[in-house]
């Protein structure tokens, strides 16, 4: 890494809330600090702007964006939905799906997965849901099934199962690497974003998949737009 790179990741390390350097310094989270600011400045954004509906995740992993954003949820009142299947990653099967996402699932089913610091990378784990769970108890959001949820499951099994009783999202992350369930994703929740709310994407600059998928959203539906970003965020048109 470069020095100036490193001089501004400890820039924005110190910008973030004690809370994510918690989780970054206990591995819990693969994303760098200019994410996680992001997603901490358009959290502060929603709850400001007292936006209604619930706040979503879909694609959890160890839990780190997951254990910020439930919180965040608990202190305006809204509920915190969070969805992974808890283990082993789904393929990428999209025509779109590029190289490097298919070497990475290679790699992920192969074994040769590696977490953060070199621990067991969370796929591989079995108490995946359990782990999560413990952690957003430690951050002051314990899992109670009404107001903090985990849903496992693939998105289009478990999504259809609460999907009703979401009437309104606030804030959406969408980490989930692939195009199809980025699509899918993305046509969960669009119905559903309040004015004034945010969805954000994690892999947009990582995997083709995400990216057209994005891109393709965008073209379908005009009364949304995209800011950029390392994480860009996306928002109904004003």
């Amino acid at each position: 890494m470069r020095f100036v790179d490193r001089i501004r990741r400890a820039f924005q390390r110190a910008q973030l809330s004690p809370a994510a350097r918690r989780l970054v310094d206990q591995g819990m989270t693969y994303l760098k600090p200019a994410k996680l600011l992001r997603i901490e400045s358009s959290l502060a954004k929603v709850g400001q702007g007292r936006v209604p509906g619930d706040y979503l995740e879909f694609g959890v992993a160890l839990g780190g964006t997951s254990a910020l954003i439930a919180p965040a949820a608990k202190r305006t009142g809204a509920r915190f939905l969070g969805f992974d299947v808890f283990g082993m990653i789904p393929p990428p099967e999209s025509e779109h799906d590029d190289a490097k996402s298919q070497d990475r699932y290679a790699d992920i089913v192969e074994g040769k997965a590696k977490g953060i610091a070199d621990a067991t990378y969370y796929g591989y784990r079995t108490d995946l849901i359990d782990h999560v769970a413990a952690l957003l108890g430690r951050e002051g959001a314990p899992v109670d099934d009404d107001r903090v949820r985990l849903v496992p499951g693939l998105f289009e099994d478990s999504w259809p199962t609460v999907a009703d009783g979401v009437t309104a999202i606030a804030f959406a992350h969408i980490d989930c690497d692939w195009h199809d369930p980025v699509r899918y994703c993305l046509e969960a929740v669009a119905p559903r974003l309040s004015p004034g709310g945010i969805v954000m994407i994690d892999d947009y600059h990582d995997y083709e998949g995400c990216r057209v998928a994005v891109d393709r959203f965008l073209a379908d539906h005009p009364d949304f737009v995209m800011g950029a970003g390392a994480n860009p965020l996306i928002c109904r048109r004003a």
